[in-house]
């Protein structure tokens, strides 16, 4: 397993800045690895579901030569709907060995998860905001046990 605490930033590199933002999505995509070993080869829906966590899901949503986008979610019930809680979509850069959180659902369940909600402003401090989420959630992820195999068959919220 390759751990992104090795990732060097370059100099000089401020927090919130344009380079440090591209060491957190390979951190990202490392992380991501940890989930998914081979994310150039995603076909089809997958499905993590550790015993102490809630499923996690995630669904292609286009894959090319260079890139794969895929949503990543947890799925709630809601008076009978499918809500999907954080709903992050996410594209993996085959080539550079990063991966970016490209959205994010406006409105969260979970009060932690909307203090990462930035008001409209800078481009670059929502893209913080998201792919840090993203980075702390993979790693949450990761220790929960969380690994993704093919979807088989139809599941359903319980």
């Amino acid at each position: 397993m390759i751990a992104d605490s090795l990732l060097r930033l370059p100099c000089p590199a401020r927090p919130g800045s344009f380079a440090a933002l591209m060491s957190l999505y390979e951190s990202n995509y490392i992380r991501l690895g940890w989930l998914l070993p081979a994310p150039c080869r995603i076909e089809g829906p997958l499905l993590s579901a550790p015993a102490d966590d809630l499923p996690l899901h995630m669904t292609l949503v286009e894959q090319s030569r260079y890139t794969t986008t895929v949503r990543l979610t947890y799925y709630f019930d809601e008076c009978g709907e499918r809500v999907a809680d954080p709903d992050l979509l996410v594209r993996i850069y085959h080539d550079a060995l990063l991966a970016e959180a490209m959205a994010c659902t406006r409105r969260h369940r979970h009060e932690a998860l909307r203090l990462f909600d930035t008001r409209p402003g800078a481009e670059l401090s929502r893209r913080w905001a998201r792919n840090v989420m993203l980075n702390k959630w993979l790693e949450y992820c990761v220790d929960k046990g969380h690994r993704f195999f093919p979807v088989t068959e139809n599941i359903t919220i319980s």
